[in-house]
């Protein structure tokens, strides 16, 4: 033995993501004009792909000097298996994945069909 210590490192990796499962039941245009910021922003969704899961939109919002901006916007939903599965092909071995709540993120939040956004923790 050469009397040399294996060091363990642990890594933890947390994110939130958009819930995928969120636009198989819900309107993500109705969700978008109900949902104004404090800062003003507007959304309107042009297309939903279920097929890649991807929502294109337009935000617009007025910076503070007063000026009008337009972002077109390709947004990626992702379902829960799919982030397990990239996770555990990437070498996480615990994952755990709760519902968000838009600015309040809690691993007290079960995950729902109504949750727009999913909070994920996972080590390494």
């Amino acid at each position: 033995m050469s009397g040399k210590l294996s060091t363990v490192y642990s890594a933890k990796f947390i994110f939130t993501t958009l819930n995928g499962l969120f636009p198989l039941f819900h309107s993500i245009d109705d969700f978008h004009k109900t949902g104004i910021n404090e800062e003003g922003a507007h959304y309107k969704s042009d297309s939903f792909d279920l097929m890649t899961m991807r929502d294109y939109n337009v935000t617009t919002f007025i910076d503070d000097d007063g000026n009008e901006h337009r972002i077109e916007c390709n947004e990626r939903y992702y379902m829960p298996s799919e982030i397990n599965w990239f996770l555990k092909s990437l070498g996480f071995r615990k994952i755990e994945i709760f519902g968000a709540k838009i600015g309040a993120y809690s691993r007290g939040d079960k995950l729902t069909t109504e949750d727009y956004e999913m909070l994920v923790v996972a080590e390494k």
